[in-house]
Order: C-alpha cells, then sequence, then structure tokens
C-alpha cells in the first residue's frame, strides 16, 4: 500500500473567509472530553476548544462532565458549556441541537464514555470527527468499527495508540521508529479504519490512503502534556471552515508544527508548553498568510 500512495508535499492555503462572515458561517465545533473522578482532566478538552477559536472557528461547545463545567469555563472564556451525559442517543441530540459543524472527541476523556458509546456515536453522527486520545483508546479495545462513510472522519494517534488500535489486526514487522516504519504504521491504519490518519511524532504523518505527507516543522520542545490536543482542535476548526479532512490535517500538522517552531525561538525546547504554541499560532498563521501572497 505504501507504494501506491502519491507522495505530496503541498500544504491547503488557509480557509476564505469573506469579509461580511459572522460566527455562524466559519464552524461550528463541538469538543466531546473531559474527566472527573481519582484522575480530573480538565485542561485537554479546553486546550482543543481554545485551538479551534485559534484556527477560526466561529463557536465552540464544550461538552465535558458536570463537575467540570465552571473549571472549563474559565479555562475557555469564548466557548459555550454543556454537561457531558452517559448513552450516544443525548450525545447525538447535543450535537444535533448545537448544530455542530465538526465534531472532536477524546481530549482528557479518561473513561468518562465507554467504548460502545462511543462507536454509536461514531456510527449515529454524519458530519466530520476528529477522535483523538482516549476515544482511540476505547476504541481500541473494540475489535472492529463499523460507520458510515469513514472518510469523513480523522484518527490523531501517537505511535502507542496506533499500535492499540492495530492489537487485533497483523502489525508492521518493524517496530523501529524508522520514516519506513512510521509510513507502514500509519498506512495499517488507513487499511483497517479507512479513515485519514496523523501519526505524530516526529514528522508527523498524514495519510488518507491516497495521498500521503510528512511533516517538518515543529521540534522536541513539543513533547509536553497538551500539545497534542491543541492539534486536535486546530484541525476541528479548519474543517469546520470547509476544508476536506485531509487538506485540514496537513494544513493544521504543519501550522501547529510553525508555532512549535515560533515558541521555541522566543523560549527554548525546555520550557515549552501546550499553551506557549497555542499562544503561538496567530503568528503562524499570519507567516504562512503572508508566503501565499509572495
Amino acid at each position: 500500500m505504501v507504494d501506491d500512495l502519491i507522495v505530496t508535499r503541498e500544504v491547503a492555503p488557509l480557509p476564505l473567509r469573506g469579509d461580511d462572515a459572522h460566527k455562524g458561517d466559519v464552524g461550528r465545533i463541538a469538543v466531546i472530553g473531559g474527566s472527573y473522578g481519582d484522575t480530573v482532566m480538565v485542561g485537554a478538552p479546553t486546550l482543543a476548544a481554545n485551538a479551534s477559536f485559534r484556527s477560526g472557528a466561529g463557536l465552540v461547545r464544550l461538552v465535558v462532565p458536570h463537575e467540570l463545567l465552571e473549571s472549563a469555563g474559565v479555562l475557555a472564556p469564548c466557548a459555550t458549556m454543556q454537561s457531558l451525559p452517559k448513552s450516544a442517543g443525548d450525545l447525538l441530540r447535543i450535537v444535533d441541537d448545537f448544530r455542530a459543524d465538526v465534531v472532536a472527541i477524546g481530549p482528557g476523556l479518561g473513561t468518562s464514555l465507554t467504548a460502545e458509546v462511543i462507536a454509536d456515536f461514531l456510527a449515529g453522527y454524519s458530519g466530520p470527527v476528529v477522535v483523538d486520545a482516549d476515544a482511540l483508546n476505547q476504541l481500541a479495545t473494540l475489535d472492529s468499527l463499523n460507520v458510515p462513510d469513514p472518510h469523513r472522519m480523522v484518527f490523531t494517534p501517537h505511535p502507542g495508540e496506533a499500535m492499540r488500535l492495530l492489537a487485533s489486526t497483523e502489525r508492521p514487522s518493524s517496530t523501529t521508529n524508522s520514516a519506513e516504519a512510521r509510513h507502514e504504521l500509519a498506512c495499517a491504519l488507513v487499511e483497517k479504519y479507512r479513515c485519514t490518519i496523523v501519526l505524530k511524532g516526529r514528522g508527523t504523518i498524514v495519510t488518507n490512503g491516497d495521498r500521503i505527507y510528512t511533516n517538518q516543522t515543529g521540534n522536541a520542545g513539543m513533547a509536553s502534556a497538551g500539545t497534542g490536543d491543541v492539534l486536535t482542535g486546530l484541525i476541528a476548526g479548519l474543517i469546520g471552515q470547509k476544508l476536506e479532512p485531509i487538506e485540514a490535517s496537513i494544513l493544521g500538522t504543519y501550522l501547529h508544527g510553525l508555532a512549535g517552531d515560533f515558541a521555541s525561538e522566543e523560549l527554548g525546547r525546555w520550557s515549552m508548553t501546550a499553551t506557549d504554541v497555542l499562544d503561538y499560532l496567530p503568528e503562524a498563521f499570519g507567516d504562512y498568510e503572508a508566503s501565499q501572497g509572495e
């Protein structure tokens, strides 16, 4: 399969934005995540929500456990909040009532939702979905995932999550971190799930089974908790502005790494955090927009 892919280095231009655009025109993003228990995770979904706004999204709805609503509202003040239900049907109603253009599910989710609920939600929701973190870990416990039109989905695993997703299938023969091994791993995921894969790490790989892109931006300072959540929100926000999942994934990965590079130049690699990547997204967008005009 690797040999049949079209290797691309092209990154899509930024989404078009009319002078008369309003917040309902440029993407309604629902972020489903967060967990409350022995371990509390509220930063992850709020990072994703804030990254969606930084990408240009007009509206973001955070769907988190009831106990996290107050703190989530402080961390993501531009987003609206709703309590996370336990059933797929209730979750689908929330997303439908919000009229979400895109859903991002998984940041900080822990075990707030079962694997079966996540699978039923993905089968019942017909729009684009970015699936990350604990949603991937939950899906990895299932033998298979049957959803209509899987090409609308984007999975954003790191290598450990990728291997868990492939636990019930024949894995790539190589276990090294070479470019060839990473390509094989990404392609194995596409073959199993038929969606766009963003395999994170040095030289993040983006592929949908037809095209494959290896990212050249980013640095080791981004090896910090929460940077993946920023990427999830960024990709979701770009899809919400009418980019195809593969184009949004390539552009989002490029801009995410570029923001990390700008942060590294100012702060150094040792002290960078995910919030620094978030803060430098405007500079990354501005630099890329300027480069498109040259």
